[in-house]
């Protein structure tokens, strides 16, 4: 039996199943399990391409979780220079076209993989899971996961999966078509005591750089408050999963609100707007993004998500006024 298979092998064995052996479901969600720790837990350091229709960027990250915590650094190669440094402090985007820092203390997302965390068996209702064949990306033995959407109301994903440590090297984002709209992959990687952890520190021209603080007042995050605003209904399969406040009502956005399935997530934000705003409302798209924005009750209701269409303009349009 080669190294990839017996690994696979054993990590089905080792799962809590009725007969001998385990379902290739149980193996597929506990890929997707060992996944999302791999992801947050390990320390791993590499160059990665990403490609979106036309567009193609190359980036080099690393990414450190010990004692300190987890501290990461994104630096572009191809194009114009800029770099996504994150701790326990922000995040902070610096961007050489203009010159600037932007930093933002209370936000403190991931940026790699663009791919939320998925609690054991959320998935099931909005995804089926399957395990595909085995491949080489970066030099390293690697595990297709398929995920399969079960409506339209959600992308599905292609993953390639290290074999001892479940760490993603290659991800594909599928249209309803099943066809690639974007894709990263490494192309090459390090782990563990191999990382050069000099390379979380910034280039020197950052210290030439001005920096622009947040325009969102500091966020607060209250799990007994209700939010204000809601959709009166969503797309099967989404939960709320984060609620965030900003300052007082007609202060500017003062609800942030996060509904996921598992893997897709969608941000809602709820701002004051005045009555003679000139602001742009519908449909728009960069990339895999889709935004859908409209006005209600002096409010601008804006629905952001790597979703298709049809799934931020559901949403969008149920967001309303609670009811107390």
């Amino acid at each position: 039996m080669r190294p990839a298979a017996a690994t696979w092998f054993l990590l089905a064995m080792l799962l809590p199943a009725s007969g001998a052996f385990a379902s290739d479901s149980d193996v597929a969600h506990l890929m997707l399990d060992r996944m999302s720790t791999a992801m947050s837990q390990m320390s791993y350091q590499g160059t990665f391409v990403y490609v979106r229709g036309d567009e193609v960027e190359t980036m080099r990250i690393t990414h450190v979780s010990d004692r300190h915590g987890v501290r990461e650094r994104l630096v572009a190669i191809s194009g114009p220079q800029r770099e996504i440094l994150r701790d326990s402090n922000g995040v902070r985007w610096v961007l050489a076209d203009d010159s600037s820092v932007f930093e933002d203390q209370g936000y403190t997302h991931v940026f790699f993989p663009d791919l939320p965390v998925d609690q054991h068996g959320s998935t099931e209702s909005s995804y089926s899971l399957k395990v595909g064949g085995e491949s080489r990306v970066a030099g390293q033995q690697a595990r297709n996961l398929k995920v399969i959407p079960r409506d339209k109301y959600r992308y599905g994903y292609d993953l390639w999966l290290e074999e001892r440590s479940g760490l993603l090297l290659k991800w594909e984002l599928l249209g309803s078509d099943r066809k690639p709209i974007a894709t990263m992959m490494f192309t090459d990687i390090r782990f563990g005591s191999e990382v050069d952890v000099k390379e979380l520190q910034p280039a020197n021209q950052l210290t030439k750089f001005k920096t622009v603080e947040s325009q969102l007042p500091s966020g607060r995050a209250d799990a007994n408050a209700a939010p204000a605003w809601r959709p009166d209904s969503l797309p099967p399969g989404f939960k709320l999963t984060s609620h965030r406040t900003f300052g007082e009502q007609g202060q500017g956005v003062y609800e942030h609100l996060v509904y996921s399935d598992g893997l897709a997530a969608v941000s809602v934000y709820v701002e004051n707007i005045k009555p003679d705003s000139d602001v742009r409302t519908g449909m728009s798209r960069l990339g895999t993004t889709h935004a859908f924005s409209r006005k209600a009750g002096g409010m601008l209701i804006t629905v952001v998500g790597d979703v298709p269409e049809v799934t931020v303009k559901f949403i969008g349009d149920a967001v309303q006024i609670a009811a107390h």
